[in-house]
């Protein structure tokens, strides 16, 4: 990988699927999940759905998908307006420090404004530091603790 390639980011294709499963089954190893085929298989079929509310972004360096990014619209209740949330955020790790979180975040900001804008929310592992590192840098942390239950 170039380091003098910096990271361009597009919507996500049918031509990115091999690549995007790729990196969404390591996005699951990272997290300790293991994410089966009937999972991927209807996460992609969102994707490729141009109603479905759940939106993708790739970044790419050097003609490579390297990271991609899963956004969708939320209604805040807080705010009675726009909300969103980041519901993944993955980058290759070879591709780490180069900027591709930060530009796949960038990207989605900007795609959030032009629809509205509002409040843009994300969560992430209390021990991934390196996400958090940067995360800190583009976003306030919030005193919100995550709860979540299966339902049967």
């Amino acid at each position: 990988m170039s380091d003098s390639v910096s990271p361009r980011v597009r919507p996500v294709g049918p031509q990115d699927r091999e690549r995007w499963e790729e990196l969404f089954l390591a996005y699951g190893v990272f997290y300790r999940e293991s994410f089966t085929p009937d999972i991927v298989e209807g996460v992609w079929a969102w994707l490729m759905e141009a109603e479905h509310p759940l939106r993708c972004f790739v970044a790419e360096m050097d003609n490579t998908v390297v990271g991609f990014a899963h956004l969708r619209f939320q209604h805040d209740t807080f705010t009675a307006g726009s909300g969103w949330f980041l519901d993944d955020l993955f980058t290759d790790p070879d591709s780490r420090g180069h900027g591709v979180a930060t530009v796949l975040i960038s990207a989605i900001e900007d795609f959030a404004r032009a629809r509205g804008g509002g409040t843009l929310r994300w969560i992430t592992a209390s021990d991934n530091d390196r996400a958090r590192r940067l995360y800190d840098t583009v976003a306030t942390a919030t005193t919100w603790v995550t709860y979540e239950k299966e339902l049967d």
